[in-house]
């Protein structure tokens, strides 16, 4: 399973409408595998719609989210003038950080030991 961040962009001073992940969710193609969708309003560029979805690569993953996200765009007509930026995989902490700690910061116990 893939998540995949589509990042969109607004007409100047546009809200995001309420419901769109489950508008993107109902709007899937069986074949498209998309498990779930979710919406962050407020990404630090504007809206992302959090694609999770099953794919054979994460490129095949990476374009089914970006079909997906052009086809709510073309179908909502609360996202007139809206367009999507990217769709990529999620940036993770690399493996022996913690995801929500500091930098530098190893995942595990409470002194940031491995268990």
């Amino acid at each position: 399973m893939y998540l995949i961040h589509v990042q969109l962009a607004a007409p100047a001073d546009a809200l995001i409408p309420d419901g769109i992940g489950a508008e993107a969710l109902r709007l899937a193609l069986p074949e498209e595998r998309v498990e779930h969708v979710c919406l962050h309003p407020k990404g630090p560029r504007g809206p992302v719609l959090g694609v999770y979805l099953l794919a054979e690569s994460l490129a095949e993953a990476e374009e089914r989210a970006a079909v997906l996200c052009e086809r709510l765009l073309a179908h909502h007509p609360g996202l007139a003038g809206w367009s999507p930026r990217r769709a990529e995989a999620a940036f993770l902490a690399p493996l022996g950080h913690g995801l929500l700690g500091p930098p530098g910061r190893p995942t595990g116990g409470p002194a940031g030991r491995a268990e």
